[in-house]
């Protein structure tokens, strides 16, 4: 069973930058992308950013599109989320998660992603 650990949360000022990580072990291959969540207390769990593994193409909430970037290191299986200009808006838990779908999914629903990483909190002060 694969496993997802995310890493590299904390505490910047706005307009600071924090780059997450996603490492991912155990059975991996099955993983065709990669999607990236963020929850804030109360509130439902938002996408934030979904990888296609293979293609390594992206897609970004409006939220964050133009701020967030992706990559992925494909030799230790290790995706990061790379988050610019952060405002006190983008504090929130966030979380990595990998869905094996190979057909048109709805990448915000969080039904179509089976691995999930405990969460890591970003803080924004302004």
């Amino acid at each position: 069973q694969a496993q997802l650990a995310v890493s590299g949360g904390g505490s910047v000022q706005a307009g600071g930058s924090l780059r997450l990580s996603c490492a991912a072990s155990g059975y991996t291959s099955s993983h065709k992308w990669i999607g990236w969540f963020r929850q804030v207390p109360g509130k439902e769990r938002e996408g934030v950013a979904v990888v296609n593994l293979p293609l390594g193409g992206a897609t970004f909430s409006d939220s964050v599109r133009g701020r967030f970037t992706v990559s992925q290191n494909k030799v230790n299986h290790t995706m990061y989320l790379q988050m610019n200009s952060l405002q006190p808006e983008d504090t929130a838990m966030y979380y990595c998660a990998a869905s094996t779908r190979t057909t048109y999914f709805r990448w915000t629903d969080e039904g179509a992603y089976t691995d999930w990483s405990r969460g890591t909190q970003v803080t924004v002060s302004s």
